[in-house]
C-alpha cells in the first residue's frame, strides 16, 4: 500500500511527506528534479510532471492512495484533469485534493476558480475523495519579514474582514492524517469537504498589533492598495500571477477567509492538539535567520 504525493518539495508537500513517514506509511513523492529532493529516509523519489503521460502512469502504478497537489501555473487547470484522469485509468479509489477555502465564491480569481473547477470534475467523475480547503497561509508571509522588521509595516493587504490564517505545518498534518484515514479504511470513503482554518480570524490592523506585540516597537498597517500589492508582485513573479494575487486580495477586502461554525473544534480535535497561532509563527518567524 503506497501513498504517492505530488508537490512533494513545495510548502505543504513537504510536511506532508514528513507527517506520513512518521506515521510509518509507504511514502513516494513525485518530483521534477530527483537531484534537488531532500526527503526523510524511507521516501521512494520518482521523477515526474504532470504534464508528462508517461512519467504519471510509471509514478501511479501501484498507487493506493493520492495527494494531489496543483502549483498555481497557468495550466494548473490541465494538470489536475490529467492526473485524475491517470489516477482512475490505474485505479486508484483513495484521493485527497489540496483545493482553496471559498473556492466557490472566489468566481473571479484565477486560481480560485480553478480548484473550484477541479472539486466539480471529482465530483462529475465519481472519485473517492477529500477535498481540503485550506485558509490563507500563515507562511506566506515569509517573504515579508523584511519589510516588517525594517520598516516597520505589515504590507500584505488583507483587509478588515478576517482571514482564518493556518500554518502549512498544520496543513501538512491534517493532510497525512486524512490519507492514512482513506488508505488504512477497508472499503474507499465516499466525498467530503473540510475547510483547514487557524485559530483566530485575523484582520490587518490585528497582524500589525500581533507583530507589535512579538518585536516591542510599533507596526503599523498601511492600508489596502492592492494596485500596489500588484506592482510590488510584479517585481519577481510574471504578470498574470501579480494580477492572480491582486484579485485574491480584493475578494479578502470584500468577502475575507472566514471559518464555519465548528471547523476549528473539528481540525483541533482531529490533530490531538490546539491549532498553531498567528502569534507564534510570528514570534519564531522573528527569531530566525
Amino acid at each position: 500500500m503506497t501513498i504517492l504525493v505530488t508537490g512533494a518539495t513545495g510548502t505543504v508537500g513537504r510536511h506532508v511527506v514528513e507527517q506520513l513517514i512518521q506515521r510509518g506509511a509507504d511514502v513516494r513523492a513525485l518530483v521534477r528534479d530527483p537531484a534537488k529532493a531532500r526527503f526523510p529516509k524511507g521516501v521512494t523519489v520518482v521523477q515526474g510532471d504532470l504534464l508528462d503521460i508517461d512519467s504519471l502512469r510509471s509514478a501511479f502504478s501501484g498507487v493506493s492512495t493520492l495527494f494531489l497537489l496543483n502549483a498555481v501555473v497557468p495550466d494548473e487547470f490541465t494538470q489536475a484533469l490529467i492526473a485524475l484522469n491517470i489516477a482512475r485509468e490505474v485505479g486508484i479509489q483513495r484521493i485527497v485534493y489540496l483545493s482553496v477555502i471559498h473556492s466557490d465564491r472566489y468566481v473571479n480569481v484565477p486560481h480560485f476558480a480553478g480548484k473550484f473547477a477541479v472539486e466539480r470534475m471529482i465530483e462529475q467523475m465519481g472519485l473517492n475523495a477529500t477535498i481540503l480547503r485550506p485558509a490563507y497561509f500563515m507562511n506566506n508571509d515569509v517573504t515579508i519579514k523584511d519589510v516588517v522588521t525594517g520598516y516597520g509595516v505589515y504590507p500584505m493587504p488583507i483587509g478588515g474582514k478576517g482571514l482564518a490564517m493556518i500554518d502549512a505545518r498544520d496543513i501538512g498534518e491534517i493532510a497525512a492524517i486524512e490519507l492514512l484515514r482513506r488508505e488504512q479504511s477497508a472499503s474507499p470513503l465516499p466525498l467530503e469537504r473540510i475547510n483547514l482554518v487557524g485559530p483566530d480570524t485575523l484582520t490587518g490592523a490585528d497582524v500589525a498589533a500581533l507583530w507589535t506585540e512579538v518585536l516591542g516597537r510599533p507596526i503599523s498597517y498601511p492600508g489596502d492598495d492592492t494596485a500596489g500589492f500588484e506592482q510590488n508582485l510584479r517585481r519577481f513573479m510574471p504578470s498574470w500571477m501579480a494580477f492572480d494575487m491582486r484579485l485574491m486580495s480584493e475578494r479578502f477586502l470584500t468577502d475575507g477567509m472566514l471559518p464555519e461554525a465548528g471547523d476549528v473544534a473539528r481540525l483541533t480535535a482531529l490533530l490531538g492538539r490546539p491549532l498553531r497561532s498567528y502569534r507564534d509563527f510570528a514570534a519564531e518567524l522573528a527569531t530566525s535567520a
